[in-house]
Formats: structure tokens, C-alpha cells, sequence
């Protein structure tokens, strides 16, 4: 585990949807990861999910970086699905995974069964001491409603030491709460809206996130229409605390949650460091607006839909994201593949098959095996000769910064005003 925020006692726990993602959380200084398998996780209808065999691989890389991971199991189960549900479950403890973020009764009841620890989902939103103290005979951490106040809960930590309420396991129960990501008009994501209209079930996670689309109202008295517009009246902005960090961190929730396992590596990259920087900064005493500002800005320019303190300063929720695509500065572009590296130079050969690419420009290399790879090379041959630019359909080298395998994919980062 990252060994910088001891002090405040603070997880900060990454999503991972990918390899390439859990690759980039780990070298961002993350404490914790989470991330879902086929069939049993809040983001079915995307790929940031793992198949069942990956479970042991992902326990094995977490823990030898001295990271934790925990396995969301937190949608519903039908009676069709207990004996996978209780198989998954089984990998898991044969894994060695630390915990799962459990929703059904009967994931909470099997897991506790086999002696796995188990962490309530925020789809139980969770919101007084009562809530704590039910859930507490069978888990030792809660992950609290996301319609709290900061003082709720830091009144909810309160009692949890008055009362001293414990888990399981014997410690008192902890308390995580989400400081990043994206958010739902439902109450803590538990929605009925896409099953209505699409047959497609949120809490299954299989959302269509009908809330994301702009609307048409009807007047049935007299048929006529009217287009709202500019106004996606259910879709939410992006919750983004990094400016209230300081206040967070004092309301005694011991782990931080970034949301995001649908987004791509480069989003959790950017997010994981900028909220490592300012655990580390409100630890050093540094903590300052100018740095706030700084965080903003690179936290502006990954995937989001505006950013909001959503309900933590109490006040009544109007951040509405006034559209579903992502209002992000910056952006991904494929350029090509590795085809050959040479370790001894530590070079990489890059076929150009969609962009060009010049010195000196941002680029990023993802493979399942390499994982996550920033690159900025201040050199680039052709035919062996030093160029500043090489072109679509053309061959380059470039030194890399660790080992690249062939078949990884180059992406250059450019500005979203860029065509």
C-alpha cells in the first residue's frame, strides 16, 4: 500500500475497468482497487469488466504492489443466479481477494458464510447510525448514501466510535464515501428509469442511462411540443471534491472512492495522481488554492461532464451537465502499433497506420501485458535518421521509458479543439 498518506489514515481506492487501468492506478500511488467480472457488476453494458479467470491475476498484481483490491459484486441476484453468485465468491476467497462491495442479501450472506470480508454497496444508502449498526454484523465497512452532508457524516463516524460499532472482523466499522466520478439522479445510483423504458436494468448494470438525453415535453391538452433545450434535466454533473479534500479527510471516512471503472486508463491516471498529490499535500501542510486550481485544470482536461461538489456542502443539487458528452480539454487519437522493441536500447518500432506523430508530442502505449505507458519523445528516427515529424503509413522509433510488447497501441493526447 501507498505509504505517503499513513498519517491521516486515509484509502485512496481507484476504479479499474481494464488491465491497461489497473496498470495506471497502481503507478498513479493509489491504496486500493476495485473492479467487477462478467455478470455480477454495476457496469455490464461496457467493457470495464473482468472475465472470472482474471480474478487471481488481479489479486496477484494488487498484492505484490502492496495495493489492495476488492471485487464489486453489488447488483441484484435472481434466484438463477445464486450458484454463480456463490462460485464467484469462492474465487474470490481462493484468490485471496480482500473484500467484496456486496448489494443483494444473499451475496452479503454467502460471502460472510465462507469468512470473506464484505463492504456494503452505496445502492443500500446507507444514511443514519441504525443503518451502520444492522449492516454491521455482517460487514466491516459501509459505503454511505451520496446525498450526505459532510456533517452526516462526520456524525455517523461519530457515533460509530461512541457506540463502538464493529464488524466482523473486530475493528470498528469504517466508513467510505465517493469523492470523484460521476453521479446519478437516482438516490445512490438505484434507478428503475432504463428498466421502464428499455428493459434494461440499472441495478443489474445493464443502465442505457436514458437520464443522459435531452427531452421533449407534451402538452396532452392540446398536442403541442416543446423541445427543451440546452437543459438535460436528469443528467448530473461530475462530483469532483479535490478542492474540499482537506474538510473530507476530517470528517473521519478512512477511504476515498473515485468512480470511473467504465473510463479509460488515461482518466484514471490523471485522477488518481492529482487526488494523491492533494492527500499528500493536506498531510504536508501545503494544501492551497493555487494548487487546487492547478488539480482542476488537469482534472478538466480527462473525461467529464462539468464538475460539482454535489450535495456535501448541503446545499439543493443544480449541476446539471447541459449535455452527455464529455466537456474534457484534452483527448486520445490512435496512431499506430508496436512492432518490435529492442530492449537493449529500450527503443520502440511504431507502424503509423492512422496518424502522424512528432517530437515532443504527448503520447500514451496501452497493452493488456504493458499495462499503461506515458511517452513524450524528444527524439524520433525514420530510416534511422533523426525527423520532427513522421506521417500516417510511415515507420518510426522512439525510446521508451520500460518494456513495450508488440501489437500495443500508440495514442497521441491533443487538445479537443484540435480536428
Amino acid at each position: 500500500m501507498n505509504d505517503q498518506n499513513d498519517n491521516l489514515g486515509i484509502e485512496l481506492l481507484a476504479p479499474a475497468g481494464s488491465f491497461e487501468a489497473l496498470d495506471a492506478v497502481i503507478k498513479a500511488g493509489c491504496d486500493a482497487i476495485y473492479f467487477g467480472v462478467e455478470g455480477f457488476n454495476m457496469r455490464a453494458k461496457s467493457s470495464a469488466q473482468f472475465e472470472h479467470d482474471d480474478i487471481k491475476t488481479i489479486a496477484d498484481i494488487c498484492h505484490k504492489n502492496d495495493v489492495k483490491c476488492y471485487l464489486a459484486l453489488n447488483t441484484l441476484v435472481y434466484d438463477q443466479n445464486l450458484d454463480d453468485m456463490n462460485k464467484t465468491i469462492d474465487a474470490v476467497k481462493e484468490a485471496g481477494v480482500d473484500a467484496v462491495i456486496a448489494f443483494d442479501l444473499s451475496t452479503i450472506s454467502y460471502a460472510r458464510s465462507v469468512g470473506v470480508e464484505v463492504h456494503i454497496s452505496t445502492q443500500h444508502s446507507i444514511s443514519n447510525i441504525e443503518a451502520v449498526k444492522l449492516f454491521s454484523q455482517w460487514a466491516d465497512r459501509v459505503v454511505l448514501a451520496r446525498e450526505l452532508t459532510l456533517e452526516q457524516i462526520q456524525e455517523i463516524v461519530r457515533e460509530i466510535e461512541k457506540q463502538d460499532i464493529r464488524g466482523p472482523k473486530g475493528r470498528l466499522v469504517e466508513i467510505e464515501i465517493f469523492v470523484h466520478g460521476a453521479m446519478c439522479v437516482a438516490v445512490s445510483g438505484r434507478c428503475g428509469m432504463s428498466l421502464y423504458m428499455y428493459n434494461t436494468s440499472a441495478n443489474c448494470g445493464s443502465c442505457s442511462q436514458p437520464c443522459r438525453r435531452d427531452f421533449t415535453v407534451t402538452d396532452k391538452s392540446t398536442g403541442k411540443q416543446l423541445d427543451i433545450e440546452n437543459e438535460y434535466v436528469m443528467s448530473t454533473e461530475d462530483l469532483c471534491t479535490i478542492g474540499m479534500l482537506d474538510e473530507i479527510v476530517a470528517s473521519g471516512a478512512v477511504s476515498l472512492k473515485i468512480e470511473g471503472r467504465g473510463r479509460p486508463p488515461e482518466y484514471a491516471d490523471v485522477v488518481i495522481r492529482c487526488y494523491r498529490e492533494a492527500l499528500t499535500a493536506i498531510e504536508e501542510g501545503s494544501f492551497t488554492k493555487d494548487k487546487v486550481a492547478e488539480w482542476n485544470d488537469r482534472l478538466g482536461t480527462v473525461f467529464n461532464r462539468g464538475l460539482s461538489e454535489g450535495f456535501y456542502r448541503g446545499k439543493g443539487f443544480s449541476y446539471w451537465s447541459q449535455g452527455s458528452d464529455s466537456k474534457a480539454t484534452k483527448k486520445k487519437i490512435f496512431v499506430g502499433k508496436v512492432t518490435h522493441y529492442f530492449p537493449k536500447q529500450s527503443v520502440a518500432e511504431v507502424t503509423l497506420q492512422a496518424e502522424s506523430f512528432s517530437v515532443n508530442m504527448d503520447g500514451l502505449i496501452l497493452g493488456k501485458s504493458t499495462g499503461f505507458l506515458r511517452v513524450k519523445p524528444s527524439e524520433i528516427r525514420r530510416d534511422c535518421s533523426p525527423v520532427s515529424e513522421v506521417l500516417k503509413g510511415e515507420v518510426m522509433t522512439i525510446v521508451v521509458p520500460s518494456r513495450v510488447r508488440v501489437g500495443d497501441s500508440l495514442y497521441k493526447i491533443v487538445s479537443t479543439d484540435l480536428k
